[in-house]
């Protein structure tokens, strides 16, 4: 694949100017550090945690570390400074070590295990772009990041020095949403598109602004919860320029929102961005109500609308870090009714062979008739609710949106079953399952019955 230098496209050091106070001061081990080099993205990306003895002058390593952190072969490590002095140095089971210091456990591949636990492979038309949703399409543009969750979906991927993508990719992802008039939404990951040499992700942008029938463009990011330095003035109003711009960032833990994230945020916040929150339940970390009961309401204070909650997917050494199912459904349930609706995200399992994500929750729907609907609230309070006596239902052949909608060929579903477009949905050789060879059967003998 044909790699970008990002090195002649970054801005030069020293020229974002930050506001006056808003210098972070090295924390603990880093207190040596000058702040003008600790608050430098650059800085902390270059001097990343990747060895035993790193992680080692900030932490007090457990034996299990160590062996995970020396093991050849396992997924790449590599952590900021400024996300390590959020770590623990003394506790094993801080929320923030777990995530990114590899231990032992992650060794052993479980047998139900996947490398592409989501199928995307095979959902790539052409390399790097993901289309399985109708009218959407991820585009992975980069394959480092930050820092590397030990969780990673895309761990055969992110990291990888021979998985960059570069311009030869990025004009054949192009190319392929051109030519779809149904993607109307494009996603870019990766890894972090946010490490991308900023004229590199402006250029992405403006390539995708400029097919018209792309309506919205989202990028899925952890750079402000691991380098929140890279939060710039410039890259901020680089970004504002192309609205309608979306972000979602991954928060997993309440202790992610530090002050250098919050000021990150808001930055993002004021130039108009929508910012969201993915985050994934892990076992140990956050698989707790209270736990993330307090992330959603810092996510909200700061502008971050929880978006997702999900379930653990099945990528080769995750075992530990999955939950039971029922635990999922026990934290929405601790959230719903107890605060906002706009502090609660939807609980969903990515389904594992490329089923997308399918969403899970609490059983609030007792009963129905045709006369009425039994359902319960949060409380446990149950009442019945009166179905409408004349209804009139809606007309798909005099509503404009219905005719404009017909044809489009794409993915119905159990849509289409609703809408009257198919009449079933069918797995692969289901009807070669149900097919019977002809029968015919061996003529019947009659029998001579012997007489008395």
């Amino acid at each position: 694949m044909e790699l970008i230098d990002t090195r002649e496209l970054e801005e030069p050091p020293g020229s974002v100017e930050e506001p006056p106070g808003s210098a972070e001061e090295p924390p603990g081990a880093w207190s040596h550090i000058a702040p003008e080099l600790w608050n430098d993205w650059r800085w902390q990306l270059s001097h990343r945690l990747r060895t035993t003895e790193d992680f080692a002058r900030v932490v007090r390593l457990t034996d299990e570390e160590r062996e995970a952190l020396a093991a050849p072969g396992h997924f790449r490590v590599a952590v900021t400074p400024y996300f390590a002095s959020l770590m623990d140095p003394d506790d094993p089971n801080c929320p923030i070590r777990r995530q990114v210091i590899p231990t032992t456990a992650e060794l052993t591949p479980a047998e139900w295990e996947y490398e592409d636990s989501l199928a995307e492979d095979a959902h790539s038309p052409v390399p790097g772009l993901v289309h399985r949703y109708p009218d959407r399409v991820l585009m992975l543009v980069t394959a480092q990041c930050a820092s590397y969750c030990r969780f990673c979906t895309r761990s055969r991927l992110v990291g990888d020095a021979h998985a960059q993508m570069g311009f030869r990719v990025y004009e054949q992802q192009l190319a392929y949403i051109a030519a779809h008039p149904q993607v109307r939404d494009v996603l870019l990951s990766g890894g972090d598109p946010l490490l991308l040499a900023p004229k590199v992700l402006q250029y992405l942008l403006s390539r995708l602004r400029a097919i018209p029938h792309v309506e919205i463009i989202r990028i899925g990011t952890r750079v402000p919860v691991f380098l929140p330095q890279r939060v710039t003035d410039d890259l901020v109003q680089m970004l504002r320029a192309y609205h309608p711009l979306w972000m979602n960032i991954h928060f997993n833990h309440p202790k992610e929102v530090s002050p250098e994230v919050e000021r990150a945020l808001a930055k993002l916040a004021d130039a108009g961005i929508p910012l969201g929150s993915q985050t994934v339940l892990l076992a140990g970390i956050n698989d707790c109500p209270n736990v993330i009961t307090a992330l959603v309401h810092r996510l909200v204070r700061n502008r971050v609308r929880p978006y997702y909650l999900y379930q653990c997917d099945m990528v080769r050494g995750t075992d530990h870090f999955r939950t039971p199912v029922q635990k999922g459904i026990e934290i929405m349930e601790s959230l719903r009714g107890h605060t906002s609706g706009y502090a609660i995200p939807t609980f969903v399992i990515d389904a594992p062979g490329g089923g997308g994500k399918v969403p899970i929750l609490p059983n609030y729907l007792l009963s129905m008739s045709e006369r009425r609907v039994v359902v319960r609230n949060y409380e446990g309070f149950i009442c019945s609710y009166e179905q409408p006596s004349h209804y009139v239902s809606h007309d798909p052949h005099t509503c404009p949106y219905c005719k404009a909608r017909r044809g489009e060929g794409t993915q119905a579903g159990v849509r289409g079953l609703l809408a009257g477009e198919a009449r079933s949905i069918e797995p692969a050789g289901w009807q070669e399952a149900h097919q019977r060879e002809a029968y015919v059967a061996e003529p019947v003998h009659s029998m001579e019955i012997p007489a008395r």
